[in-house]
């Protein structure tokens, strides 16, 4: 059996059920936000698993082509002339806001192709591989952005997920139960007072001479 430790008087009544009407309106909320964040999160996982397809693919391009460089040029050449290509662009990590929630955006300073070395010294499966191979680090980029934000909502979802279930299973209830105390309570107390209002007026009543 429940213990109630509020006094049952109308504005105890209406605080509660004032109190009732905010959580419930924070339980709209928080459901919406988490159904946002979700949807944020779905599409994002999809983006995911495309550029990981796409890594994939370029990945087996960049080896073939990078193979074939090392068979008709030699494996020495080729790491010799791998040491003169463009090395790491600095890139800045910005953050956009979904929901609240801040999810990164990495932005790379976008420069075409360029090589140390003249194209008279390699051969087309030489350059092939180097600008796959640069293509993948900027699609890496990418991912990482992407899986960085899918973890970022995914913490969000169940951190909402956990407010929302406790205003869902125990203070909206909760309230809803301390409201029904206090309505019945008041009830009985009305009953109470019209049956002794109604004998104080039996007893006051005067008696009809004979």
């Amino acid at each position: 059996m429940a213990v109630y430790k509020i006094t049952p008087t109308k504005a105890n009544l209406i605080k509660s059920k004032n109190s009732l009407k905010f959580a419930q309106k924070g339980y709209e909320l928080l459901d919406k936000k988490r159904t946002v964040l979700i949807r944020e999160m779905m599409a994002l996982i999809d983006v995911a698993s495309e550029l990981q397809d796409r890594i994939d693919k370029t990945f087996a391009q960049a080896y073939e082509a990078l193979k074939l460089a090392n068979i008709t040029m030699g494996s020495e050449y080729v790491e010799e002339l791998a040491q003169s290509l463009a090395k790491e662009r600095d890139y800045q990590v910005l953050f956009k806001s979904v929901m609240g929630v801040e999810v990164p955006r990495i932005r790379i300073e976008d420069v075409p192709f360029t090589t140390e070395y003249g194209f008279f010294r390699t051969n087309p499966a030489f350059d092939k591989a180097a600008i796959q191979f640069g293509e993948i680090r900027r699609l890496i980029y990418q991912l990482a952005e992407v899986e960085n934000s899918v973890y970022k909502l995914a913490m969000e979802i169940k951190k909402t997920q956990k407010r929302a279930n406790a205003l869902d299973k125990i203070q909206i209830p909760r309230y809803q139960s301390t409201i029904k105390y206090i309505d019945e309570v008041l009830q009985e107390k009305e009953r109470e007072d019209f049956f002794r209002l109604k004998r104080v007026k039996g007893k006051t009543k005067p008696k009809k001479k004979v």
